[in-house]
Formats: structure tokens, sequence, C-alpha cells
């Protein structure tokens, strides 16, 4: 049978549906919960023949100079003989492997703390990384020695409220049904006591239809994290797509087999995101107590921890892998692939150094 984009031939959809017609519109945050929920309980979305690729896929490059930066803060810490390396949401484990290899070889010996709710992904997180700990939440990580954290491509798939502006005032976007299809509708609730001070000033000037998100479970992650970074000591970064000021608009997307598609289209069968408001993330960061760097772009980032560099000790290394190199070093680097889109911020305790890498970040 084929499938319509949103029509009842979309079985993860249907029970979407049913909580609807029962209950009325439901929010933007808890389509994109629910669905996530379904999509990533079911399945390995990752590699070539999954929906999406992420960076410690595409090469160990990436993996190996995040471990270079953490290496690198745990030295200049004092070299804290107990540490714990936690990383969030780590796909396969590809990261975590390149970073640990890297981190053992300088000598950090970390306790290994993987953050995954996925069924599926903890079990290849498990094979990769067997001496691993797992936890369904950040709560779960130990509380009494220094983290060295890791989020990449994390925080983007957490669900995110929308507000759009209408001639009633500020609503939450909702998601509803038109011919059995979902559509977005304004709720009839006023929202604009939502706004924090700096999403008030972005929509001071706002005209109809505009619509602002905020992922008030990226804050309450990032806000716990950072406390724990403040009281234990440690050091971490979080790497996604996003911006680093505030703005408006909608950053809704899917994708499903490498390619992008309506978001309403297919809930529980595709990757739900939305752009990571960095600039939010580092003021939640702060209230904590902790210490920001960055946000900067990625390209840069990893430029400046050796990208070129051990680009090309690998292939001097190995001849035969200089088109892959030249090809994952473009795709990680450039401002046409992941180079500018993707941002990277620091975190740290504040007693700990400054972060490298994030030279001339503001």
């Amino acid at each position: 049978m084929t499938r319509k984009p949103g029509g009842t031939g979309s079985d993860r959809g249907a029970g979407l549906r049913r909580l609807i017609r029962q209950q009325g519109p439901i929010s933007v945050a808890q389509y994109m919960g629910e669905s996530n929920a379904l999509y990533y309980a079911s399945r390995d979305p990752l590699g070539t023949a999954g929906d999406f690729v992420t960076a410690p896929e595409i090469s160990q490059m990436f993996g190996e100079l995040i471990g270079v930066w953490l290496a690198d803060m745990w030295n200049r810490a004092g070299r804290p003989d107990a540490v714990i390396y936690a990383e969030l949401g780590p796909g396969r484990g590809s990261l975590t492997r390149d970073a640990l290899g890297v981190l053992r070889r300088l000598g950090v010996r970390p306790q290994v703390h993987l953050v995954e709710a996925s069924p599926v992904l903890r079990a290849n997180q498990h094979e990769a990384i067997p001496h691993a700990q797992f936890h369904g939440d950040v709560t779960g990580l130990p509380e009494d020695i220094p983290l060295l954290l890791v989020a990449n491509e994390f925080f983007d798939a957490l669900p995110v409220r929308q507000l759009v502006k209408t001639a009633s005032g500020w609503r939450e976007r909702m998601i509803g049904l038109r011919d059995d299809r979902f559509v977005y509708v304004a709720g009839d609730q006023p929202m604009a006591s939502v706004f924090d001070a700096a999403e008030i000033a972005v929509a001071a000037d706002a005209g109809h239809g505009t619509v602002v998100e905020t992922c008030p479970g990226a804050a309450a992650i990032l806000r716990e994290l950072a406390g724990r970074l403040t009281r234990q000591g440690g050091a971490g970064l979080v790497i996604d797509y996003g911006h680093g000021d505030r703005r408006s608009g909608s950053t809704l997307q899917a994708v499903r087999a490498h390619r992008k598609l309506d978001p309403l289209a297919m809930p529980g069968e595709a990757d739900l995101t939305c752009h990571v408001d960095f600039a939010a993330l580092a003021d939640v960061a702060q209230m904590a107590g902790a210490q920001c760097f960055g946000p900067v772009e990625q390209g840069a980032f990893l430029e400046r921890m050796g990208l070129t560099e051990r680009a090309r000790a690998l292939a001097q290394a190995a001849p035969d892998r200089i088109e892959d190199l030249h090809r994952a070093h473009r795709r990680l680097a450039h401002p046409e692939e992941m180079g500018t889109l993707f941002k990277v911020l620091g975190v740290a305790a504040p007693d700990w150094p400054a972060g490298a890498g994030f030279e001339g970040a503001g």
C-alpha cells in the first residue's frame, strides 16, 4: 500500500490521530516528543543505510579531536586521579571509542558512562564499549568526581515549544487534523508569559505569523550538567547544528533516508529535529555557575584542534585513504558542509582552565 504523507497509511501516526480526535490539538513539543520516542525505540537510524550520518561516523578524526580537547582540559586542571567520561546520545559508540583511544594514550583512564534511552542504540553501544555503564537520563550520572562530558547531536532532537503571533497575541503552536492530515493550528490560550527576557526582545517587533521556539528540556538538562560541573569539577562540549544568537522562525525539520521531508508527513518514521539555540544554552550554564566558551563554528574549532594536521598524518600512514580523508575533512569543516552550520559550545567548572579551540569567540 502506498502511504500518503500525513494520511492514514502511516501506522505510527495512528496513535497521534486518535489522541487529537479525542482531546483536540496537541503542542508541537508533544508531537515532536512522541514521534521521536517511537522513531528511536525501533531502529538504528545512522549510516548510509539509515536516515542520517553524524560526524563520528564520517571520520575517526572527529572523535579523536574531541578526545584531545578533553585530555587537554584534564591535564591543565591538575590531572585528577578519578574522572568520568560521559556522553549523551552516543549513537553507535563511535565517538566514545575514538575519544577514549586518545584519552588513554594521553594518560586519562576514565570511567565510562553513557546516557541513552533507545534500546536499539544501547545494544550497539554496549557492543562497541562493553565496559560502559548506562543511564536513561543525566540524573543517573555519579555525583562525586569530575566529569568529561560530550553531547554531539543530542540537543537538536529534544522537543521544542513553538509560539506563534496571532491577531489575538501570542499562542502556542499546535498540531491538529484537517481531512485526517496533520496541520499547524494556533492554541486558544495567551502565552506571552512563557517568554524569558531574551525571547521578549526577539518577539517585541514580531509580525503576524511569526514563530518563536523555546526548548525547556534542553535548558533543564544543561542546567543539571552545568550544576554538576560547578560542584564536581570537569568540562564538556555541546556540538550540534544551530545558531549562536536569539532569532525567530520555525526550524522544525524531518529527515528520512538522507532526505528532508515535511515534519508532519511521517511521525515516528522520520527523525524530527530543531536547530539548537546556543545563546539560550550558554545563559543557562552560566546561571548555574559554570563558565562557557563560544559557541564557535565546528570547522574553526576542529582546525584549531589540529584537523588538517591529523588528516595529513593519517594520509601519510595510509596513502590509499587520501581521497577518503579529503572528503571527510571537507565534510566536517567546509562552510558548505558541516563547518558553519554546526556549532561548538564549551562548558566547564568555574575553577577549571579556559578551553582550547575557542580563541576569539565572544
